[in-house]
């Protein structure tokens, strides 16, 4: 094993210098995208319809091909999942990454061809480890296994024609052979559709591995920690995988776990590295392990567009290439890539913090966000805010949630937020001044309208009970894998639920 990882290492370190020269040279790499993508895709039927052969530059780009929701795709993806091919993409598509709403049971097919799997997800793996050991170059990752904590959905035929799964379970099925001796669960456990079982099945199979490095979203990661410290009557996680090193995580904001992980693993030898990918690709990587910034990855295939929030949803909204986008400005992500999807709307915002290299931070999605009194008030501001209040209050979180207070009466105006503590404050009005005053930092909106509480008042903050938000998710029938409870709800749908949910049990 000491073998395999010195070569491993090597390899990896040695992929470094085209990675960083995609890095530097993003908006070239952005324009020439752009022009392979037309090019393979201007005889499919949507290119047709579009005149892909002549769109000459960006500008004949924009004004040719409208811009796209699912639903607006959906009809061609449905025809492509029945087999038909040279629709929305060249080459032949036979994979779907099942993908859907927090509060709805409408599922999205996203299609991924064989180009996103190779080039977009595979790849960015492969960049993952290589920024890893570029920090860490006596890294000894592979001596031991790689923990997937993916999803809890198998990959399942919809036809004779195309399977589906979530991302997670389609990935692992196409992960190279050699991958496979160092990553840790078995397959049959890592694909199995009940999370509790899973989770349950992954604690026995694992607590006896040597863990190097554990991939996935923080919620469901705690929750592993959690079964595996009481199977184990450990007091944290190094004393169960005591050669851990690499945690890589995504999906949600990983600043109001980040005091519990240090909890868990109470060691500098731990490193964190934040990913950003989706069903519909793989969008970035942090690249410095001591600054909390991801950078733009231009070089899997996708080409990618922006709108100011400030204009999304207006007719007229400005859409701006790569190349247009400013820092400190919160944007609307659209992408092209190469499994078809054209102009499509992402759902997620993003602030870029440099644009030369091109890095940013994820703040929210375009409908996870309260605006009820003009406070835009977004994900990035209130993960900072709850982590502020938690720091000085000495408290930890599970897990929140916040939605506007929408009353007849104007000096009732305001947000409610519901939180589930792993370590409760002992004054809990001093950690409501705390996020109050965080958030007044980080939004001017909602300190304007927080000012002499004319237009909000003191946000109104609900301890709920250990396992709410699993049971409100376990009653969406959505556990395990990418799902979470969204953190901000510009109305009360899922406060009510949850609130009942609590007066229920």
């Amino acid at each position: 094993m000491a073998i395999f990882n010195s070569l491993i290492n090597w390899y990896f370190k040695n992929r470094l210098q085209s990675l960083e020269d995609s890095i530097q040279n993003s908006i070239a790499i952005q324009k020439r995208t752009l022009v392979e993508l037309l090019e393979r895709a201007k005889y499919t039927e949507f290119g047709k319809k579009y005149q892909f052969e002549t769109i000459r530059d960006y500008k004949d780009f924009a004004t040719q091909v409208p811009i796209a929701t699912y639903e607006d795709l959906h009809p061609y993806i449905e025809r492509m999942m029945k087999g038909e091919q040279n629709v929305l993409w060249s080459t032949e598509i036979k994979w779907f990454a099942k993908s859907s709403g927090t509060t709805n049971n409408r599922s999205k097919f996203i299609p991924v061809s064989g180009e996103t799997i190779e080039t977009c997800h595979l790849e960015a793996g492969r960049d993952v480890i290589s920024i890893y050991l570029k920090h860490k170059p006596e890294s000894n990752l592979f001596t031991g296994k790689g923990l997937l904590i993916g999803g809890s959905q198998n990959v399942n035929p919809l036809n004779e024609y195309s399977n589906y799964g979530d991302l997670s379970a389609v990935m692992i099925k196409h992960l190279p052979i050699w991958v496979h001796l160092f990553k840790t669960p078995s397959l049959s456990i890592a694909l199995m559709d009940d999370w509790e079982k899973k989770a349950e099945k992954m604690a026995e199979y694992t607590v006896q591995e040597n863990v190097t490095s554990i991939s996935g979203v923080p919620t469901w990661t705690l929750v592993l920690f959690e079964k595996l410290l009481k199977r184990t009557g450990k007091l944290n996680m190094l004393e169960v995988w005591p050669n851990m090193e690499l945690y890589i995580h995504g999906g949600v904001g990983f600043t109001p776990y980040r005091k519990q992980f240090k909890e868990y693993f109470p060691s500098e030898q731990v490193s964190y590295l934040e990913t950003y990918n989706a069903s519909e690709g793989f969008f970035g990587i942090q690249t410095d392990l001591s600054v909390n910034e991801i950078a733009l990855m231009v070089h899997y295939g996708i080409f990618f567009e922006f709108i100011p929030m400030e204009e999304f949803g207006k007719e007229n909204a400005r859409i701006l290439p790569l190349w247009e986008v400013q820092a400190g400005v919160n944007y609307a992500v659209i992408i092209s890539n190469n499994s078809g999807l054209w102009r499509y709307q992402l759902g997620d915002t993003i602030k870029f913090t440099s644009v030369a290299p091109f890095k940013f931070h994820v703040t929210g999605r375009t409908r996870l966000f309260i605006n009820a009194f003009g406070e835009e008030l977004m994900i990035d501001n209130a993960d900072r805010a709850i982590e502020h209040a938690c720091k000085l209050c000495n408290a930890t979180i599970k897990d929140y949630t916040a939605a506007p207070i929408y009353l007849d009466d104007p000096n009732n105006a305001g947000h409610q937020w519901l939180i589930e503590f792993e370590n409760q404050p002992r004054d809990l009005t001093q950690f409501t001044i705390e996020l109050d005053n965080k958030l007044k930092e980080l939004n001017t909106d909602y300190e304007a309208k927080r000012h002499k509480d004319l237009a909000l008042k003191m946000p109104k903050i609900n301890v709920v009970p250990a396992d709410t938000f699993h049971k409100w998710l376990s009653s969406k029938n959505k556990l395990g894998g990418q799902h979470k409870v969204p953190r901000l709800w510009n109305d009360r749908s899922i406060v009510e639920e949850m609130l009942k949910l609590v007066s229920e049990h």
